[in-house]
């Protein structure tokens, strides 16, 4: 094979290997949006995928098997676990909204003051993130509950506030990197304000990735929600949330009720794997640009 035959042949398969992995990425975010959609759908309409009441209770239908009448099959009380999975999804995702939503609002207010702010201001803020940093985000989550007490809206604050510190690193080096880019030196030179360099540049350059980590850290803030309420420090039975659905079952899972633990935890493992793709998938596509 001449020396052309072998670039030719490296560079077809190079191409081809481009375009599977372009069709793999293609068929990655299509289904990722497919279910991110029908997660939407659950937790604005719910009824339109699940008519029924999920607080509704039939003892003569406990603990029926997945079946053409019951899809999920049904728990202790003879609830529909497939209704009240549907209407669980605005608790859960509410959460992780709300969770993700407070965590990138205080993050971006520490990553600001540390990569805006002057030397000692970014000192002292950048050992305040680091302090929350000695705690796991769980446990600091677990230690906002004991001082305050559980419920849903304390697992959305201590989730919110247990990720802002690695919302407010990555945010510090984003505002350094573009604090210091040639286009915010230009200005400097243009004798422009600097309310004007903030508002115009530094910020629509700093807040765009911002979108990717809310896409990122929605599937972890409902895994931790999911967590804590699995714990008992979430949503109080009866909620159909998905983490209380996970620590009622957990109970019959040895006794081969499999259905009351896989369903629900399908449900956290499949939002959690949808935002996580989308978000990578959207930041490999900013890059590429």
């Amino acid at each position: 094979m001449t020396l052309e035959a072998a670039l030719g042949a490296a560079r077809d398969r190079a191409v081809a290997t481009g375009r599977a992995r372009r069709a793999a990425d293609v068929a990655t975010v299509a289904a990722c949006l497919a279910v991110a959609t029908l997660l939407l759908v659950a937790a604005l309409a719910p009824s339109l995928l699940a008519p029924g009441d999920p607080f509704a209770i039939d003892p003569l239908a406990a603990f029926s098997p997945p079946s053409f009448a019951h899809p999920f099959g049904t728990d202790e009380s003879g609830r529909d676990v497939y209704t009240r999975i549907v209407h669980g999804a605005a608790s859960s995702l509410l959460i992780g909204l709300a969770a993700t939503a407070i965590g990138l609002g205080l993050g971006l207010l520490l990553g600001a003051l540390a990569g805006l702010g002057p030397r000692w201001l970014d000192f002292m803020t950048t050992r305040v993130v680091e302090v929350f940093f000695a705690f796991p985000g769980i446990l600091l989550a677990l230690l906002l509950i004991v001082l305050v007490g559980p419920g849903a809206a304390t697992a959305t604050i201590a989730v919110g506030l247990s990720t802002a510190p690695g919302y407010a690193r990555i945010i510090r080096g984003q505002f350094r990197q573009v604090k210091d880019a040639g286009y915010v030196e230009a200005d400097v030179v243009m004798g422009r304000s600097w309310w004007h360099r903030l508002t115009r540049t530094v910020l629509p350059n700093t807040i765009a990735p911002l979108f990717v980590l809310a896409t990122l850290g929605i599937g972890q803030a409902v895994v931790w929600a999911s967590a804590l309420s699995y714990l008992g420090l979430g949503d109080p039975p009866p909620s159909p949330e998905w983490g209380a659905m996970l620590s009622a079952g957990r109970t019959y899972l040895l006794t081969g009720i499999w259905w009351l633990t896989v369903c629900p935890g399908l449900a956290i493992v499949a939002s959690a794997v949808a935002s996580t793709l989308l978000g990578r998938a959207i930041e490999r596509s900013r890059r590429a640009r």
